[in-house]
């Protein structure tokens, strides 16, 4: 809470007059507010719709002022030190002639005074007119101090009702004190007493619960996918140079209390270009779960709208949104096909957005670590390729003899055939050339072909439907060698 004191007190004594702080929390806003309004010694008023304008201690409401204009009216004609909150506040409540004309006298009024006009309101979307006055602004979420008294309090609460033990060890108490950001308060507070209620301990386990609240608040906005994570790295049969490298920043994402004090920051993101069907999807899914990390996954196609504007609106609500959620894995697959159009065809809007993207990679707030996937690189805006925008650029190839043999192990296994009755090494000769993704076909369309006859998965079944398979490296066989000799120097191996 510190922090958001001391940036709304330097804003006020900035002599910014109307402020718009974007925040879902208008309890904790106030909170907040009231806290800067005692460091500045000034009076502190709250508008409600139910009470009109109340100065903070005292009872009773100031008269006439239930009505948002009558309040403002009032706000611009005391013309004295004070900070006022109007809590609530629609977008309708500001539209029109007379209520523009009444923010516009008060931040007249207030200028050149100590103290402001601060709305907050859910998804407050002021007038453009009023675009000239007002300054944006954004409440953070809690600090991890804020929450972990919250989870203090929350245990002494709980404990005058039932017996509860807290059985955590210190790391991963931090670690759910870090995946709690992107809540507010009362969500935190839920899922606390959630965990504790549920089986009167609180421990590792409870991060499940955590993941469970993020995904509603992600499901309801409906511009990022929560993705169920059941992938891990040990399913991934090769990628051997990513999964180092993976393994080199682990400790910072599991342990970022003792990161940060080492100056060590949180990483930023890969982009993982390849041959399709080789993985990158997969890897996507298996970061999460090594890092133990929600998954969000963009569509950028879910984007783009109709009416100008908005699909560059859209996008910095999901980013918002990703922002808020932190710690978390951003996944954004095939990120060519987003900005492909890329020109007049669309009136501009894949440049624009590209452009907001571009600038929201390079000057991110939060801990958001972006996996961004893609097939054809030519497609890929060169703009992507530019260090800073992400960690690494890695090459995902088409798996090597052992990888292959590996690959149709782990699908054989998982489809409840045993491996050992398997030439692998044979099997994986015949398949030179093959994806991951295409041999896991082979291995599916023969458990088909063996259930429609009753029979069982044979080694012959197998090689028969591998010979039979035309892989898209001899089908686009030229734009494949391509990629790779292009990837060549440029890009650092996955495998």
């Amino acid at each position: 809470m510190n922090d958001a004191v001391h940036d709304l007190e330097l804003l006020f004594r900035s002599r910014h007059a109307v402020v718009h702080l974007d925040t879902a929390e208008e309890g904790r806003a106030r909170g907040i507010l009231h806290h800067v309004a005692h460091r500045l010694e000034i009076p502190f008023f709250v508008w409600t719709r139910s009470r009109g304008l109340q100065r903070a201690g005292m009872t009773g409401g100031v008269y006439g002022t239930a009505e948002p204009a009558a309040a403002l009216e009032h706000v611009a004609h005391a013309r004295i030190d004070a900070l006022y909150h109007f809590r609530g506040l629609s977008r309708e409540a500001l539209e029109g002639d007379l209520p523009t004309a009444l923010v516009r006298d008060c931040a007249e009024s207030l200028a050149g005074r100590t103290g402001a006009l601060v709305l907050t309101g859910p998804r407050l979307d002021l007038p453009e007119a009023l675009g000239a006055v007002v300054t944006h602004a954004s409440l953070p979420g809690p600090s991890p101090d804020e929450l972990r008294e919250l989870l203090g309090q929350v245990v002494r609460d709980v404990s005058e009702r039932r017996h509860v033990q807290v059985d955590i060890a210190p790391a991963d108490l931090e670690t759910l004190l870090t995946h709690l950001g992107g809540l507010t308060l009362i969500e935190a507070e839920k899922v606390l007493t959630r965990a504790l209620v549920e089986d009167g301990v609180l421990n590792a386990d409870d991060l499940r619960l955590v993941g469970d609240a993020k995904k509603s608040l992600i499901e309801r906005d409906g511009l990022l996918e929560y993705t169920p994570v059941e992938a891990s790295l040990a399913d991934i049969a090769d990628l051997a140079g990513f999964k180092a490298w993976l393994a080199h920043r682990t400790a910072v994402v599991r342990d970022p209390a003792r990161a940060r004090a080492a100056g060590l920051p949180f990483p930023r993101g890969v982009l993982l270009l390849g041959v399709p069907g080789c993985g990158k999807s997969l890897a996507a899914k298996a970061v999460a779960a090594e890092w133990r990390l929600p998954l969000l996954r963009l569509d950028p196609s879910g984007l783009y709208n109709k009416y100008i504007g908005e699909s560059e609106r859209n996008f910095r609500r999901a980013m918002d949104t990703a922002e808020r959620m932190a710690p978390v894995i951003l996944w954004i697959d095939e990120l060519e096909k987003a900005f492909a159009s890329g020109g007049s065809e669309d009136g501009g809007v894949s440049q624009r957005v590209l452009g907001t993207f571009l600038s929201w990679l390079q000057e991110r707030r939060g801990d958001v670590f972006v996996v961004a996937t893609a097939n054809d690189v030519q497609k890929l805006p060169p703009e992507f390729l530019r260090k800073g925008r992400f960690d690494e650029v890695f090459f995902v190839d088409l798996p090597d003899l052992e990888t292959r043999a590996e690959i149709l192990r782990i699908h054989l296994q998982s489809r409840d055939q045993d491996p050992g009755g398997f030439p692998l090494r044979e099997l994986a000769e015949a398949a030179e050339g093959f994806s991951g993704s295409e041999l896991e076909q082979a291995v599916v369309s023969v458990q088909y072909a063996a259930f429609a006859h009753g029979g069982t998965v044979e080694p012959d079944a197998l090689r028969a439907e591998i010979s039979r398979t035309r892989p898209l490296s001899v089908t686009m066989a030229e734009p494949i060698a391509r990629l790779r000799s292009w990837a060549a120097d440029r890009t650092v191996s996955a495998n």
